[in-house]
């Protein structure tokens, strides 16, 4: 906490008082205001004024670092009953998007790191993840099921552009036959359209792309390097007009913030050749709910407590609710509302059909002496 800030009492909240902070506190194009210390650290850091006027000075320029990981395991598994998939992929640790909604932001801290500032300015690249996906892939007695690729941080997130990891491994997976959904809130991936398309004609593949508003400066706030909403639409647009299923992922819904909105996006899903809609509730586990209302405190003060409070409601009083098929949707009567309004919603565009089962039977796994069908990558194993 900034020395300066000034507690208050606001509802049933307590909020930080941010009127009197300058706008200069904060890092132009990152969503996190702080860099908190993470929850497994000994020891906690607190910026405090020394008497030299020091504490209001600027923020410096925070500039992305990327470090180079060697994973053990590339293929991640889960058990979890209410999520559609068993396996994920993630070729990147960390998201320069910068969502402070980010569920995925509390793994930083299993490195040392912040979830805050940290989590979008300190990436880790698996160099091997495309070898690691070959000889995972070809292990006697692997059974094949859709590789969700990207869904703890985002695959196509600006890195992507030079690394091209993901590019890589959709390679392999698109040379064995391997079926692969994805989930993005980035146009970088009409990139590999090449690659999807041909995957999409066989029953291969299928795309998520999530969009939070259409709020422009909205989105600018919560996910300040992510594509606008508008490209968000347009790459719905190209992706469907390429043959691959998409659906939009109006994820999360924030009441008080944009649930206003859900009934437009959906419409917008529809007009943009989207074939099916997702939601989920915002969700704030552990360092994410202190970022979150350091975030509304700085950009939504008037709304923070409402907000807040609100939330809570939808998870028996607490920022958090872990129970399985409640963690996503809450409970309650705003809950009630809002799965109500979106299923109405979603009917009335015609975006409440059964989602694609992609298809496993095609699936040939990489042998000794086969190479995938690449120009940029040749591997054996």
């Amino acid at each position: 906490m900034r020395t300066g800030q000034k507690l208050k009492k606001s509802g049933r909240v307590t909020l930080l008082d941010t009127h009197s902070v300058s706008e200069r506190f904060e890092h132009r194009g990152r969503g996190a205001i702080s860099n908190q210390t993470g929850r497994y650290e000994r020891e906690t850091r607190h910026a405090f004024d020394d008497g030299w006027d020091t504490i209001e000075d600027g923020a410096d320029r925070l500039d992305t670092e990327v470090f180079d990981e060697v994973a053990r395991t590339i293929i991640t598994f889960n058990k979890s009953p209410d999520i559609s998939f068993d396996r994920t992929v993630n070729p990147y640790r960390g998201c320069e998007h910068g969502c402070i909604y980010c569920f995925a932001r509390p793994t930083h801290t299993w490195s040392g790191l912040s979830a805050g500032l940290d989590f979008e300015s300190k990436l880790f690249r698996k160099t091997n993840a495309p070898e690691l996906l070959l000889r995972e892939l070809s292990r006697p007695g692997y059974i094949v099921r859709a590789i969700a690729l990207g869904m703890n941080t985002d695959a196509y997130q600006p890195i992507e552009r030079e690394q091209r990891l993901t590019r890589q491994l959709l390679e392999i997976l698109a040379a064995h036959n391997h079926p692969v959904s994805l989930l993005t809130k980035s146009a970088l991936i009409q990139r590999d359209i090449d690659i999807l398309a041909p995957m999409a004609a066989k029953g291969l593949t299928r795309v998520g792309v999530s969009i939070t508003t259409l709020d422009r400066q909205l989105s600018r706030k919560m996910e300040p390097r992510a594509a606008t909403p508008q490209r968000r639409l347009e790459t719905v647009k190209a992706l469907s007009d390429a043959g691959i299923p998409v659906a939009v992922m109006t994820a999360p819904i924030i009441p008080g913030l944009n649930d206003h909105e859900i009934e437009t996006l959906i419409e917008a899903a529809a007009d943009h050749g989207a074939r099916g809609v997702g939601y989920v509730v915002l969700r704030l586990p552990f360092e994410i709910k202190d970022l979150f209302h350091e975030w509304l405190a700085q950009h939504a003060p008037d709304r923070a407590a409402r907000i807040i409070n609100t939330l809570r409601e939808m998870r028996g009083g607490r920022d958090y609710d872990a129970n399985w098929f409640e963690r996503g949707t809450g409970r309650g009567a705003v809950a009630d509302l809002i799965r109500q309004r979106f299923l109405k919603a979603a009917a009335r565009a015609g975006l409440n059909q059964p989602r694609e089962v992609l298809r496993t039977d095609l699936f040939s796994p990489p042998g000794p002496n086969r190479k995938p069908n690449s120009s940029q990558l040749s591997l054996d194993l």
